[in-house]
């Protein structure tokens, strides 16, 4: 069996369909990873996919994809604006990844605008709500073929 890949999501993405709805829409997190999953067996992919509250969890994971996973696509939510800890594990886990947002980033509050983990991914996926989690996997697919 090939590797996975992991889908790793940080803080309060578990609250999504009812977590300010106007925001972030109706889709659950639950409804996210089915998506996740059918685009993955689709195209002949193994998926892991996690999510956690916890800052030191995530940097875990992206360190267990490191050793694990043929790529990841990360959504760090709120710690994609504060947290070196996950930029430095990301480029010591030296794996493709794609940072993935619900929304726009940069059409909402100034202080989401800077992403630490930009830099060190391999491509950015924002604003196309559930969507972008698709577009990330297809997208990874692409690259770990290449």
């Amino acid at each position: 069996m090939a590797s996975p890949i992991f889908v790793l999501n940080g803080p309060n993405l578990n609250r999504l369909g009812t977590r300010e709805p106007e925001v972030y829409g109706r889709t659950s997190l639950a409804d996210i990873e089915r998506l996740c999953r059918e685009t993955a067996e689709d195209i002949g992919f193994e998926l892991e996919f996690r999510q956690t509250n916890f800052e030191g969890m995530l940097v875990d994971w992206i360190q267990e994809a490191g050793d694990l996973a043929q790529g990841m696509i990360i959504n760090p939510a709120a710690y994609t604006h504060t947290s070196v800890a996950i930029r430095d594990a990301i480029t010591t886990a030296d794996i493709p990844t794609i940072e993935v947002h619900l929304t726009n980033i940069f059409a909402r509050d100034a202080f989401r605008h800077h992403s630490f983990v930009s830099p060190v991914a391999y491509g950015v996926i924002c604003g196309f709500g559930a969507t972008g989690y698709r577009l990330a996997i297809e997208a990874l697919s692409e690259v770990i073929r290449a």
